[in-house]
C-alpha cells in the first residue's frame, strides 16, 4: 500500500528532508511548525505540552497561598543582594518528591516539568549577610526534614513561566512575597541542630552530616540557607552555586579516603542511559585520576552552529584540581562525586574516565542532578570486567556515537599510549 502522507521518518519532499537537518527544536523551526507538524521530530510539541501542564496550575495560583514547604531557593542575580524565599507546594501529597531529585530517577521530561510547576517560588530581596526574622524562618524551613506548613501572602498573584538552568532544576511559578508565617513545627534532627549550633567549618559539618546519610540535596538546601560555617562568617549561598559547592566539598573528603585504598586490579566498565544522556564509565588500575568527556550531538539547542559532534574534556590528577572546571561546569562535579562515592563504597582507588554523550533529543536542561543520578545508577548496575584496556575500550566503542579515536586523542589519562595498543 502506497503511503499518501509523508512523515518525519519517511519524508517525500525536499523541504521536509532539509528540515530534518535542523533537529531538534530551534526558534526558526518552531515558527514554521507552530506545533502542528512536529517538524522537530518529537512525538509531541514540547511547547504545547508545557502549556497543557501549566494552564491547570495557573488557575490554582492566588495572592494568598497555604501549603507545605521543604526547601528554599536563593537567587544569584545582583549578588550579594539576591532574592530568597521558600518553595511552596501546591500538592501536599507530592511535596517530599517535588524538590528532591534523588527520587526523580526514571521520570521523563513532562513529569519533571509538572513536578516543578507545582512548586511556587516565593521571594524577597535580601543581602546574603542579613540576619533577621525572615531569614531565621527560611533557615528553619531548610533544616527541617519534613515539610513545614506555611501561610504566604504575595504582592500580586504569582506568575507561571517555567525557566530552565543547566545547573539547578527547572523553576515553576514565582512571586514577590509580602508576608510569610510558619504555622507548623519544623522537625530538625538533634544531630543537625547540634552541628549547626557548633562553631565549625562548613565543610566539616557538611561531611559529618553526609556520613550520617544526609544526601547532597539536603546539604545543598541548608548551605544555601546560610546555616553552616563559623557563626560570624555565615551567609546565604545562591542555590546554583551551593549545588556545585556541595558536590566539590563532599567529593574532596571522599577522595582523601579513596587515595588510601588499595588499587583496583582489573578494568571495569559501567554504563547507563537516562533522559537522553548516555554514560560509559571506565575504571582502570592505578592511583586516583579523573577525566570526564561531554560529547554533544550537533544541532541541539546548544550546538545549533555545529555540523559535527562537539567533545569537551576536563580532568584532574592524583592531587585533584584547584581551578574551576569551567568547560563543563557543574556537570563535572556531579559526575566526579558519583564516581568517588562508588569507589569509596568499593574501598578501592582507580583511574576513572567518564564518557558522557548528550543526544540531540535532549530537548531541555533539567539540572546537573541528572548527571549525578545517571552515574549513581550506572554503578548500581553490574560491571563488565576485563583484563586489558584494549578489551574494555572495545566494549565501550559500539555504544558511542562519536568515534572512540576522537576521545583518545583528547584524553589526558589515555593519551600516553599508542592508539594501536587499544585494539
Amino acid at each position: 500500500m502506497v503511503q499518501k502522507n509523508q512523515t518525519w521518518d519517511n519524508p517525500r519532499c525536499k523541504i521536509l528532508r532539509a528540515m530534518q537537518e535542523a533537529r531538534p527544536t530551534s526558534r526558526k523551526l518552531c515558527l514554521m511548525c507552530k506545533g502542528g507538524r512536529l517538524l522537530c521530530g518529537q512525538s509531541y510539541c514540547p511547547l504545547l505540552q508545557k502549556l497543557s501542564i501549566q494552564m491547570p496550575i495557573k488557575a490554582r495560583l492566588s495572592e494568598e497561598l497555604f501549603g507545605p514547604s521543604q526547601s528554599v531557593f536563593v537567587g544569584w542575580q545582583n549578588y550579594p543582594n539576591v532574592f530568597v524565599g521558600p518553595m511552596v507546594s501546591l500538592d501536599e501529597q507530592k511535596t517530599p518528591l517535588l524538590d528532591n531529585p534523588g527520587m526523580w530517577y526514571g521520570k521523563n521530561f513532562d513529569e519533571i516539568i509538572e513536578m516543578r510547576s507545582l512548586l511556587v517560588r516565593s521571594k524577597q530581596g535580601h543581602s546574603i549577610f542579613e540576619r533577621n526574622p525572615f531569614v531565621d524562618e527560611i533557615q528553619e524551613i531548610a533544616l527541617s526534614v519534613r515539610p513545614v506548613d506555611l501561610e504566604t501572602r504575595f504582592q500580586k498573584k504569582p506568575s507561571i513561566s517555567i525557566s530552565f538552568s543547566s545547573i539547578s532544576q527547572p523553576m515553576g511559578p514565582s512571586g514577590l512575597l509580602k508576608d510569610l508565617k510558619i504555622v507548623d513545627n519544623p522537625k530538625i534532627p538533634r544531630k543537625v541542630d547540634s552541628l549547626v549550633s557548633d562553631d565549625l567549618r562548613a565543610s566539616e559539618a557538611m561531611y559529618e552530616l553526609y556520613q550520617s546519610d544526609y544526601d547532597v540535596y539536603y546539604l545543598t538546601n541548608i548551605l544555601s540557607a546560610g546555616t553552616l560555617g563559623f557563626r560570624k562568617k555565615r551567609k546565604m549561598v545562591p542555590t546554583r552555586w551551593s549545588i556545585t559547592a556541595v558536590d566539590d566539598i563532599i567529593c574532596k573528603q571522599l577522595m582523601k579516603e579513596v587515595r588510601e585504598f588499595p588499587m583496583l586490579n582489573e578494568f571495569r566498565v559501567y554504563t547507563n542511559t537516562y533522559l537522553e544522556n548516555h554514560f560509559d564509565i571506565l575504571l582502570m588500575p592505578g592511583s586516583w585520576e579523573f577525566e570526564q568527556f561531554e560529547a554533544w550531538a550537533p544541532k541541539t539547542l546548544w550546538t545549533q552552529g555545529y555540523n559535527e559532534p562537539t567533545i569537551i574534556e576536563e580532568h584532574e590528577g592524583y592531587c585533584g584540581r584547584s581551578d574551576y572546571a569551567i568547560k563543563e561546569g557543574g556537570g563535572y562535579y556531579a559526575g566526579r562525586i558519583g564516581v568517588a562515592e562508588a569507589l569509596h563504597e568499593m574501598r578501592r582507588q582507580a583511574k576513572a574516565v567518564v564518557f558522557r554523550e548528550i543526544y540531540d533529543s535532549y530537548i531541555m536542561p533539567v539540572g546537573v542532578w541528572e548527571v549525578r543520578e545517571n552515574v549513581r545508577k550506572a554503578f548500581s548496575n553490574p560491571p563488565k570486567k576485563f583484563n586489558t584496556l584494549g578489551e574494555a575500550l572495545a566494549d565501550i566503542k559500539p555504544r558511542l556515537f562519536n568515534p572512540l579515536e576522537q576521545y583518545l586523542c583528547k584524553s589526558e589519562i589515555l593519551c600516553q599510549r599508542r592508539l594501536t595498543e587499544f585494539f
